[in-house]
């Protein structure tokens, strides 16, 4: 199916008028395009192209992984949460839990190290309190290019240097958090009548295309995509931790979800 079989869509004032060229510009291939055609009976407008390039990214949708992902163990006794929420949660002694989330950062972090680095832990750290746990440990696991390459500094924590990382650095991000079970909120929206509230630090310009950069291939125009990668805001973040569990322990709360690299589009998917 081709964009000239298919009505367009009503644009914006000003908007730019959708092609495979500019689906293509959005880390979208052709058969999804043609996907998108057929699923909408015409030309999608550009937000809408930007919903399908974020929602069916890698890194939101993990439509590459999945096949890999499912050859783990994810049920047990212990398990209270496996897989589809926002972290997992394994039950301890005493009625607690842990919960825990691992996710990797390696494309924002290759072409803007700080900002990539910090909005990775960021998004964990975010994951693991929107299930009502208290974040207690932080952990990392880096891997690199050769130590003498030029504006690589030398690391603590898990580090490792091989050729092999040069052009994509593998960036992994893991928090932990302890809750008691009772406790657990999961991003599960219901009921009629209740309140949306979103919550959390100024919108910027920094961070938009977020999701579909993290899941492209980098290339030496990458480095142009520098204002995609988020600003982190660490205080902000703390503030936000202390009240989204406060509302959490005192019940406020039906469901709760955080905003990762799409914000309020992968957000609403995740909590319908």
């Amino acid at each position: 199916m081709t964009s000239t079989a298919v009505p367009a869509a009503e644009a914006f004032p000003g908007e730019r008028p959708v092609s495979l060229e500019v689906a293509l510009e959005h880390n979208l291939t052709a058969g999804e395009y043609d996907l998108i055609l057929g699923v909408l009976g015409r030309v999608p407008t550009l937000t809408e192209l930007g919903v399908f390039s974020a929602l069916w990214s890698e890194h939101c949708s993990y439509k590459h992984s999945r096949p890999v992902l499912r050859n783990f163990p994810t049920t047990g006794p212990q398990v209270v949460q496996g897989p589809g929420e926002n972290a997992g949660v394994l039950r301890l002694p005493g009625g607690w839990a842990v919960a825990f989330k691992i996710e990797s950062h390696n494309h924002p972090s290759a072409v803007e190290p700080y900002q990539g680095a910090a909005t990775g832990v960021g998004g964990i750290l975010r994951d693991v309190f929107t299930m009502g746990a208290r974040p207690v440990a932080v952990l990392n696991s880096l891997r690199l290019g050769p130590l003498d390459d030029p504006g690589v500094p030398t690391l603590a924590g898990e580090v490792y240097f091989a050729p092999g990382y040069s052009g994509n650095p593998l960036v992994n991000a893991m928090c932990v958090g302890l809750l008691k079970e009772k406790d657990l909120i999961r991003a599960r929206a219901h009921g009629v009548g209740n309140l949306l509230i979103a919550i959390g630090a100024r919108t910027g310009r920094d961070g938009i295309h977020g999701a579909s950069f993290a899941s492209e291939e980098l290339t030496a125009r990458s480095e142009q995509r520098r204002p995609q990668v988020q600003v982190g805001d660490p205080f902000t973040e703390k503030l936000l931790l202390e009240a989204s569990l406060e509302l959490i322990t005192r019940g406020l709360c039906v469901a709760i979800q955080d905003m990762g690299a799409a914000g309020l589009t992968s957000s609403s998917a995740e909590m319908a």
